[in-house]
């Protein structure tokens, strides 16, 4: 599969502008770089598909989606799903892409890759062992990064548009070929009811902003993560930039209840955008 953003394609016009007959470009986003020939007509990729350079051009020209390269056609990652009322696309940066959902990138990435970023997160909590909760897949990021040190992932997506974006994404691969991760299509406020008590070592808590989903930041649901958590389990839970306005007042918020249902500390953790549960 090939897949492309405005910056391989600039890499490649630019090749073309100094007359070259073939460039090393990355044909999966970042992962690993490849040979094209440069032909009068457009480029030539070494799986026999071609692409003209008015496409090649209109890629160049997109800065929010990523392309996937099928039949000699490039066509957007993105998808509306009629379940949330929402357009979800695959956006590029210079490592790891993140996901647009209505427009707004789902990972941080000013001055911080999504890869990064999610390495933060799962720092906070480490060591990652045993069982581990993610509560929303996204892109899947989380659940790949923890299952290689758990024993096996549970991860929890709402909206199945996701992963369809997700699936397209080659930095999601893992998420579909992992045997470790567990994948539940669902609501995690729905989901959570269902699990066993002491189920989970680690947990890892992304959710949307609170205007969005705020079930999920509700004293009821971290009831149900803190009786999910084996003793001395941790928790981490994404909130924003905790020292922004919008940060500190749902960070008091999200603090007082996560104390009041039982858990012992809570920590907050700026580098993560985020604050650590711990149990027991």
């Amino acid at each position: 599969m090939i897949v492309l953003s405005c910056l391989q394609a600039r890499a490649i016009l630019s090749a073309r502008q100094e007359s070259r007959e073939e460039c090393a470009v990355s044909l999966d986003l970042n992962l690993t770089e490849s040979r094209m020939e440069l032909e009068p007509e457009g480029v030539s990729f070494s799986d026999g598909q071609r692409l003209s350079w008015q496409a090649v051009e209109a890629i160049a020209e997109a800065e929010t989606v990523c392309y996937r390269i099928a039949n000699d056609t490039a066509e957007p990652i993105s998808f509306y799903s009629e379940m949330v009322g929402r357009f979800y696309s695959l956006m590029p940066t210079r490592r790891a892409p993140t996901m647009r959902v209505a427009g707004f990138p789902m990972h941080r990435i000013k001055g911080i890759d999504p890869h990064e970023d999610t390495l933060r997160k799962i720092r906070t909590i480490a060591p990652v062992a045993g069982s581990v909760l993610d509560t929303t897949t996204g892109l899947g990021y989380t659940a790949i990064e923890a299952a290689r040190k758990a024993d096996s992932v549970l991860t929890i997506e709402l909206d199945p548009t996701a992963l369809m974006v997700a699936r397209l994404n080659p930095w999601s691969h893992e998420l579909f070929a992992n045997p470790k991760i567990t994948q539940r299509i669902g609501n995690a406020y729905d989901v959570v009811q269902e699990l066993p008590d002491a189920s989970f070592a680690r947990i890892f808590h992304d959710p949307p902003t609170f205007s969005l989903a705020g079930e999920l930041y509700s004293e009821e649901f971290y009831g149900h993560l803190h009786r999910l958590l084996t003793h001395s389990g941790r928790l981490f839970h994404y909130i924003g930039n905790l020292n922004s306005p919008h940060g500190r007042t749902v960070s008091r918020g999200v603090i007082r209840r996560l104390k009041a249902i039982g858990f012992s500390r809570v920590l907050p953790r700026q580098e993560a955008f985020g604050v650590v549960g711990l149990k027991g």
